[in-house]
Formats: C-alpha cells, sequence, structure tokens
C-alpha cells in the first residue's frame, strides 16, 4: 500500500487543475517547504543543534503524558485548505446564484418524491444557505472531514507509540536519550504531532483541490454535514456545464437530483453514517508499523548519507523521497483490508444508488439526461473525487466498475420488487461485493415470505 498522508498526487489529471494563478501557489508551497527546511537543519547539521527549541515547534498543544491533544490538527486541515481555495479562486455568491440553486432544488425534491421512499429531510441550511462558494464549501464540510478522517490518524499515532513505547522497554537501564540526544519520551511526543501535522496537511490539500471540482456538499458520497441537506456550488457546476452545449438549467437540475437524493439517504439512514465511520476507525485501528523495515531502511539511508548524498536531513526533498521509498510505510492487516473492502462497496452502492434514483426522477423531464449521466460516468472514470481522496489517504482505489456494478444491482432490485423494497435495503444488511452480481440471490435471502408453514 501507499504510504498514508504523505504521497502528494501529482496524476497528469491534478497537474491540468493546477490554479491559474501559480505564482500565489508556489509562493505558499515554498514557505510551507522553507519551514521544513529550517527544522531538518536544525535537527541533522548544525553545530548548535537545540533539541528542546526544535521539538517545541511540533509539541505545542501536547497534553501531559506527551501525547497530542488532537490527533488531526483542526487549524492546520482549515489553514491548508483555504490556502489552495484561494490559488483556484472562490466567486462570491449572488443573488441570481441563490436564486437559480433554489428553484433547480425545489423541482428536484417534487421530482424526488416520486423516485424514492426516503422524504425530504426538511433541515434547515445554515447562514451560507443551500447555495455555497467554493470557500463555503470548505467551511461547510471541514467538521464532517475531520469527523471521518480523524480515526487515521489517531491509528496511525497509536502505532507510532507503540514502536516508541517499545523502544523505551529496549532503552531501559541503558541510556534515556535518543541517538540524537533527545530523550525518548519528548521524542515520541514529537512524532505523534509531527505525523498529525503530515496527515493535516495532506487532507488539507485534498480539501483544498477538491473545492474546484466538487457541485455539491454530498459530490463524494460521504456523510459530511450534520444534519445532511443538499447544498450546490453554482461556480463548479457553471465550469462542468462548459463546451457541453446543454441548456443550464437542465444542468442544475441533474445536479441538484443527486445532491438531495444523497442528502435524503443520509438524513433517513443515520446508522449508514456510522458504518462509514467504522470502517475508517478499523482501517486506523489496524495500522501496524514494521519496525524492522524502517530500522533497515533508515540505517541503510542514514549509512549512504555521506557517500551519495541522496539523504539529507537539511534537504526536505531527500526527506520526501524517503518517505515515498516506505521508510514510514504501515503494513496492511488482513483487517485493514476487510475495512477497506467494506469502504470501497458502500462508496459504489451510495454513487450507484444515487445514480439510478437520479435517472428515474428525470424521467423525460430532462431531455439530455442520458448526455448528463455519461458525461458524469466518463468523468468519474479518468478523476474521480472519491478516488483522488482515499487514493492519497488510504491508498484506496474505489473502482468505477463497482459503482457501475452497483447501479445496475439498484435498478435489478426495482424491477424485482418496488421503490419501497430496494430503498428498504438501506436499513438492513448491505449488499456485498459479490451481491451485486446477483440481486436475484440477494433479495431471495432478504425477503420473509408470507407463508411461514414449511419453516
Amino acid at each position: 500500500m501507499s504510504p498514508i498522508g504523505f504521497t502528494p498526487d501529482d496524476s497528469e489529471d491534478n497537474k491540468a487543475n493546477e490554479p491559474e494563478n501559480s505564482q500565489e501557489f508556489a509562493a505558499m508551497m515554498e514557505e510551507m517547504q522553507e519551514k521544513i527546511r529550517e527544522q531538518f537543519k536544525n535537527l541533522g547539521v548544525s553545530a548548535d543543534f537545540n533539541p528542546v527549541g526544535f521539538i517545541n515547534q511540533f509539541t505545542q498543544g501536547l497534553d501531559s503524558s506527551g501525547k497530542s491533544a488532537e490527533a488531526l490538527p483542526r487549524n492546520i486541515v482549515r489553514d491548508t485548505a483555504k490556502k489552495f481555495v484561494q490559488a483556484h479562486g472562490s466567486a462570491p455568491i449572488g443573488a441570481n446564484d441563490v436564486a437559480q440553486i433554489e428553484e433547480a432544488l425545489a423541482l428536484a425534491e417534487l421530482w424526488l418524491d416520486q423516485a424514492t421512499y426516503f422524504p425530504s429531510s426538511h433541515s434547515i441550511p445554515p447562514a451560507s444557505g443551500n447555495s455555497l462558494s467554493r470557500m463555503d464549501w470548505v467551511n461547510t464540510t471541514l467538521t464532517g472531514w475531520q469527523v471521518l478522517v480523524e480515526p487515521l490518524a489517531a491509528g496511525l499515532a497509536a502505532a507510532i507509540g507503540t514502536l516508541l513505547d517499545s523502544a523505551m522497554e529496549a532503552q531501559a537501564g541503558e541510556s534515556e536519550e535518543s541517538p540524537l540526544n533527545i530523550p525518548v519520551g519528548a521524542l515520541a511526543g514529537l512524532l505523534r504531532s509531527f505525523i498529525g501535522s503530515l496527515i493535516a496537511t495532506q487532507l488539507g490539500q485534498s480539501i483544498g483541490s477538491l473545492s474546484a471540482g466538487m457541485t455539491g456538499a454530498h459530490d463524494v458520497g460521504l456523510p459530511l454535514l450534520d444534519p445532511a441537506y443538499p447544498a450546490l456550488v453554482p461556480q463548479n457546476i457553471n465550469e462542468w456545464a462548459k463546451d457541453l452545449e446543454i441548456p443550464m438549467d437542465e444542468v442544475r437540475i441533474f445536479h441538484a437530483l443527486r445532491e438531495a437524493a444523497i442528502a435524503r439517504l443520509f438524513s433517513h439512514n443515520p446508522w449508514l453514517v456510522s458504518y462509514i465511520q467504522s470502517a475508517i476507525t478499523e482501517y486506523g485501528k489496524g495500522i501496524r508499523i514494521d519496525i524492522d523495515a524502517i530500522q533497515r531502511q533508515a540505517q541503510d539511508a542514514f549509512e549512504s548519507a555521506q557517500a551519495s548524498g541522496e539523504f539529507d536531513p537539511s534537504n526536505p526533498e531527500s526527506f520526501k523521497i524517503a518517505l515515498n521509498n516506505g521508510i514510514f510505510t504501515p503494513e496492511e492487516t488482513p483487517a485493514q483490508k476487510s475495512a477497506l473492502t467494506k469502504l470501497e462497496t458502500v462508496l459504489a452502492l451510495i454513487d450507484g444508488w444515487a445514480d439510478e434514483v437520479s435517472q428515474i426522477a428525470a424521467g423525460e423531464r430532462l431531455p439530455h439526461s442520458g448526455a448528463l449521466s455519461e458525461t458524469l460516468r466518463r468523468r468519474r472514470a479518468t478523476s474521480a473525487p472519491a478516488q483522488q481522496l482515499f487514493s492519497s489517504l488510504f491508498g484506496l482505489e474505489v473502482s468505477p466498475r463497482l459503482a457501475r456494478e452497483a447501479k445496475t444491482f439498484w435498478a435489478k432490485i426495482l424491477e424485482l420488487s418496488d421503490i419501497q423494497t430496494r430503498d428498504r435495503i438501506w436499513g438492513g444488511f448491505l449488499p456485498t461485493a459479490e451481491d451485486l452480481a446477483t440481486p436475484e440471490l440477494f433479495i431471495a435471502s432478504t425477503t420473509i415470505p408470507d407463508d411461514l408453514s414449511n419453516l
């Protein structure tokens, strides 16, 4: 698996979406790199190195036991995300945006009443309303991101803690100092904070980058709002519609249907929110770090430092190379693989259900519904937001094929039964990835016969 939270996404799609005002973006990144450069210069090469001063930069906010009071520093996530939004540009919401979004959502809610068993959530949106700028999108979804990803940071911090506890036990009676003359207890706090900051930065980058393409608060199919309600991003919908030669009214309603459908799903199935969170928590708890592999790779790296110059603590670029080569790559346990399969399947089920319900709701009312659906499928296959996010944070590839199979599954369930039966599946045992290929067997196994005399 890929290193958690460390590796930036250098895909061609992301490069193509870099902000136009790249000078400001580059300056921001250079500022971050300079801070890291100064810290590692002090750590490795400066003769007047002050370990206490270095540690204090990372251990601010630690409790008395040396553990971080916040596994995923919210301020780092927020500030990093907002810098990326500012680099991409965020257009303010105008009166026309509000009116157009309200009209699209009103129609979507009306049409969805005939396409799903779940009624409108009727949740009252906050001051930002149902129309969000890119910056509003970050502010509105930030708490949801924090809740979802924090178990990952906590799991990695716990793994680091276990590793260091073992190191302290091994040093008992020998030396309480690390090879760099830093007390091991302080080093534990430093690394926990450092890991949390790295994941927070990665998450902030992901959120900031996603803000430039998200058409709604639920575009990634994740429960980011509590309570759930539909909210759309007019600027991104306008960008999405460029070169399609389809009336904007249709495009807005198309996205409103998907957004309102997923909001209804989460609003009326709160256990589903817990199900997704538990999968991420299970993954985080399963993180283990192979200390022997770390020691071998670190030893090899440091031994070759003077000879080749490939690993220089004063150079953050060489540090990044070492990370990408797996020095801090956790092992993937069977429990983690199971959690990832569970997460990938439920994301596909949500995506496929939203596609199917939206298509039924649109019916013949949207003349270009088929073309819009095909555009969405094509773009998801090349740059799906959920794929980008979970690939960078978990090494998880959310397969577009699985989402297509899920849509076919929901369509077949409706063909075999009715809307109420289809939607009530969300309140019971969810189908597995294997069940998607056999909807007939699944519905037969979950249906209670009217005549129980033969049981």
